[in-house]
């Protein structure tokens, strides 16, 4: 029915949304999806829910679930054309978030809004969670992508991930494991991670004036290259040890100090030695270029530590040798003190 004689006729692609683009990128996805079924799959791609065996064996098992994005790192990614890493961020991001309490990843689910879908963008973001969820042994067991004219401004597109995890009862690390004596080792970053978008983005473009394809001053790599480096799991590097680990900590959003102390019970300060390790390039130089505080630099980077491990200084070499053989350099990055559950960076 029309409102007169002269009307066009419309359709959901006039109003833009093509149902044709969202089939094309189905038809894309499927395989990278179906590459990360584990055997704890039940069901087939495209189902209205994903289904998941619990794993058999565990003692008073505990599902372990969180939820994540990439924040404005997506606007690097979409600047330099290439969207098939940040996926995988997503996925390594989520999985670090759960392994803090002990947890392994069972499957995951993605999200995905666009203002106008593009199949092959889709198909690449995909990509990225799929080598993620591959890397990681969980299963891709669903999502969704949106398209959504008017909240979304093309080229932009958002991206979050849900992560479901399981560990025993009796295994869970946290604050009550951590003791008086005990050793922090560090983990290396392999950059920005996920976390500072915003205020990288503001120095990079506005002080630095650099774009994508630039270098990036004082590392053999673009600027894209640089801030583009996908977020390192340490699933690998602290899995042999889950039972010896006491807590974690992963190093998101409010860097050392507002993460080290959520793996701290109230008694306890967290004493860090920053001549531990050398700050990479990368956030020497952002700090420079954007005369940022060094406090302020603690708060909003990860500073090139990626996870602390809270263990018994017996075992501090140990997980500084396991990390090495996944490829992460670890170190002694400080100590437990009696306090009032504190990060202290001295």
């Amino acid at each position: 029915m029309t409102d007169g004689p002269h009307a066009v006729p419309l359709d959901y692609r006039a109003a833009g949304v093509d149902i044709d683009a969202s089939d094309d990128a189905k038809r894309r996805i499927r395989s990278l999806v179906e590459s990360t079924y584990t055997a704890g799959v039940r069901g087939a791609f495209g189902a209205f829910g994903g289904m998941f065996r619990i794993p058999p064996g565990m003692s008073n098992p505990l599902l372990v679930a969180s939820a994540d994005g990439v924040g404005t790192k997506t606007r690097v990614a979409i600047e330099a054309g290439r969207h098939d890493s940040i996926g995988h961020d997503l996925v390594n991001h989520c999985v670090n978030d759960i392994l803090v309490q002990g947890a392994k990843p069972l499957f995951f689910l993605d999200y995905v809004a666009f203002g106008k879908l593009e199949p092959s963008v889709v198909e690449a973001v995909v990509a990225g969670v799929a080598a993620g969820c591959r890397e990681n042994g969980c299963a891709l067991l669903g999502g969704e992508t949106a398209e959504m004219p008017g909240v979304y401004t093309p080229p932009d597109y958002d991206l979050a991930g849900f992560i479901v995890g399981c560990v025993s009862e009796d295994r869970v690390l946290g604050p009550g494991r951590v003791v008086d004596g005990d050793v922090l080792v560090g983990l290396a970053s392999t950059g920005l991670h996920t976390n500072g978008y915003s205020l990288a983005r503001r120095i990079v473009q506005d002080r630095m004036k650099l774009r994508a394809g630039d270098p990036f001053p004082g590392m053999d790599l673009s600027v894209a290259d640089a801030l583009l480096a996908v977020h390192a799991s340490y699933l690998a590097a602290v899995e042999p040890l889950l039972g010896v680990v006491h807590a974690m900590a992963h190093i998101t959003g409010g860097g050392l100090p507002g993460n080290l102390d959520r793996a701290l019970p109230p008694t306890l300060d967290a004493v860090v030695d920053l001549a531990s390790w050398d700050v990479p390039v990368l956030f020497r130089e952002l700090q420079r270029a954007g005369a940022v505080s060094t406090d302020e630099m603690f708060r909003s980077f990860n500073m090139g530590v990626g996870m602390v491990v809270i263990c018994d200084g017996g075992d501090a070499n140990t997980v500084i040798q396991d990390a090495a053989r996944a490829g992460i350099a670890g170190w002694r990055l400080g100590e437990i003190r009696p306090g009032s559950g504190r990060v202290v960076l001295a």
